[in-house]
């Protein structure tokens, strides 16, 4: 699946100093930062760095692995990621669509934009493997082909070559992975009131009322994005490692003060990972909590949550409506955030919500995912 956008005009200047390009059926305008600019050529250098395995310590990684367009630019079904040498870390690989409208990257938003986040994954351990960014500028800057794209895209060849400017360009390449235009969009946005099943039309109705899903997963008026771009403490992860919560924070942030790597630490280590965002802000209201994900195409990216803990999305409604605990019995942790509690959904109501998630597969997609019946 390569760009969604490349035949797209630009659009009128947005806010500050963000410029935007149109957008399928469903979406808003995609934002493009004014010191990065869109090109074909750019778009085109960022493509090839994307796929390129030499990135990475055994030639074998680059960041369509974990982010695959066959599978929705995850790498589903895996729980969580297979870097260098099958190397596995802590977290389920998010995709990479739509994340044009992202406010932060990661699961816990320790990244501010595409570009800085594009460059992490090479130098983490159990990911690209490499030590730090040598072995990439050494390829950009003495393969011919590279040369001759960085000079038409940069104006720049050889030494002058810098990260930034790869960073720049992969950052463009996922700026054009957007995707709208579902069932639910032809049926919302466009009017067409036969675009979804009637079980689907009953769930978007649990979605909006009963099951309180778009108070994180928004819809606008003219829009959806399916994400508040916010962090929550939903009760996965936290809830298994609560007892020893004070303790894990309180090292973390001693090793932390003291230059230890987060990229690394909560990669690495299975209980650290479950602070979430408390590792990026130090902030005790962030504990346990990650980002809401983008529910489009989420019928194609099983398993779920920043772990990859649970196999299906009734899976997932069932979590919600007990509450944030995988079982009725569970004990929830103390910083679980306030608006979870118990839905009280039937099982007609679950099977119904599942249904709505389904039709928010993109036609790009839809071949890999089995219909619901009309």
């Amino acid at each position: 699946m390569k760009s969604y956008l490349f035949g797209a005009c630009a659009a009128v200047a947005a806010a500050l100093s963000m410029h935007a390009l149109a957008a399928p059926l469903g979406l808003p305008s995609v934002p493009i930062p004014a010191d990065n600019p869109q090109s074909q050529e750019k778009i085109k250098l960022g493509d090839k760095l994307f796929h390129d395995t030499r990135f990475s310590s055994t030639g074998k990684v680059s960041c369509a692995t974990c982010h695959d367009a066959k599978k929705a630019f995850t790498d589903s079904p895996l729980r969580v990621s297979e870097g260098v040498n099958k190397l596995t870390g802590t977290r389920n690989a998010p995709t990479v669509v739509n994340a044009a409208y992202f406010h932060k990257l990661f699961w816990d938003g320790r990244s501010p934009d595409l570009e800085d986040q594009s460059q992490h994954p090479f130098v983490n351990q159990v990911e690209m493997g490499l030590k730090d960014h040598k072995p990439i500028l050494e390829i950009v800057r003495t393969d011919s082909d590279y040369g001759k794209a960085f000079k038409a895209v940069f104006g720049k060849s050889g030494d002058q070559i810098t990260m930034d400017d790869v960073k720049k360009a992969i950052a463009s390449f996922e700026r054009t992975i957007v995707s709208g235009n579902s069932p639910f969009d032809r049926y919302y946005f466009g009017g067409d009131k036969k675009a979804m099943a009637p079980a689907q039309i009953r769930g978007f109705q649990v979605f909006l009322g009963q099951g309180r899903c778009v108070s994180c997963h928004t819809v606008e008026q003219d829009h959806a994005l399916f994400t508040d771009n916010r962090f929550h403490n939903i009760g996965i992860g936290m809830n298994r490692i609560q007892k020893d919560a004070p303790r894990l924070a309180g090292e973390f942030l001693k090793a932390k003060s003291q230059g230890a790597d987060v990229d690394k630490a909560v990669l690495t280590d299975p209980k650290t990972s479950e602070l979430g965002r408390f590792a990026v802000t130090d902030g005790f209201d962030d504990m346990g909590s990650f980002k809401t994900p983008t529910l489009r195409n989420i019928a194609l990216t099983a398993p779920y949550m920043h772990d990859g803990s649970l196999k299906t999305l009734n899976e997932v409604v069932t979590h919600y409506n007990n509450g944030g605990a995988t079982k009725k019995s569970d004990r929830v942790n103390d910083f679980l955030s306030g608006g979870i509690r118990p839905l009280n959904l039937s099982k007609q109501q679950i099977s119904d919500l599942v249904a709505f998630m389904e039709a928010l597969t993109s036609p790009e997609y839809a071949k890999s995912v089995k219909p619901v019946k009309k």
